[in-house]
């Protein structure tokens, strides 16, 4: 396949959104066909399984359960969205990937590594993300930040504990793969952020026009 495949990774309240906008608009201004989506979703039937695995329940949804789910949402994206759109050549930026799943189901739920690597083949092939860009801030900050937006999902009520947890698999994945990932300080005020995004410009449309 052609085209880049973007990933943008990392906790509550890392402000992946609004920098996922800044970016797309910067490549796109470079000339850049820049395709938005995030996970889980992206299609009409991925966001309604994104809102089983958000939404609070008083039925406690199984680890094995939530890990599956979160592959059929992403098989479904890849066929509708993902493939298409790196065929054609353009720029994907998505909000979260499989990187998340290896976090919080991983990190967060204590899924092994290798049962999650045993879906990421079956779903993805050798698809991975060209680089993945990883929101970092400390726990308390990005839960102070997502309280702040209103009401907290199934994911954002868990304890501080888990996010620690997700936080080291995020921050132990790019130790262990340093040339896929770059780590942004998303505790920063937001122009010291954009200021750091806009440094990577130039490798992005490297990559991008190959």
């Amino acid at each position: 396949m052609t085209g880049l495949f973007l990933t943008l990774e990392g906790p509550e309240g890392a402000g992946k959104s609004t920098n996922r906008d800044f970016l797309a608009e910067h490549l796109r201004a470079a000339g850049e066909d820049v395709v938005l989506t995030r996970e889980p979703g992206g299609t009409a039937l991925a966001e309604r399984i994104r809102e089983l695995l958000l939404a609070p329940s008083t039925e406690p949804m199984d680890s094995d359960t939530e890990l599956l789910l979160v592959f059929a949402a992403r098989a479904q994206h890849l066929a509708q969205v993902i493939e298409p759109a790196l065929a054609r050549g353009a720029v994907i930026i998505c909000d979260r990937f499989t990187d998340a799943t290896y976090a919080y189901q991983g990190g967060g739920r204590g899924v092994s590594p290798q049962r999650i690597g045993v879906l990421e083949d079956f779903v993805q092939g050798e698809l991975r993300p060209d680089l993945t860009l990883i929101f970092d801030l400390p726990v308390e900050v990005g839960l102070s930040r997502a309280a702040a937006r209103g009401r907290l999902d199934r994911f954002e009520q868990e304890g501080t504990a888990f996010f620690e947890s997700v936080r080291h698999a995020y921050l132990e994945r790019a130790r262990c793969c340093p040339e896929r990932y770059r780590i942004i300080d998303a505790a920063q005020p937001l122009k010291a952020v954009q200021a750091d995004l806009l440094s990577l410009l130039p490798e992005l449309l490297e990559r991008a026009r190959g």
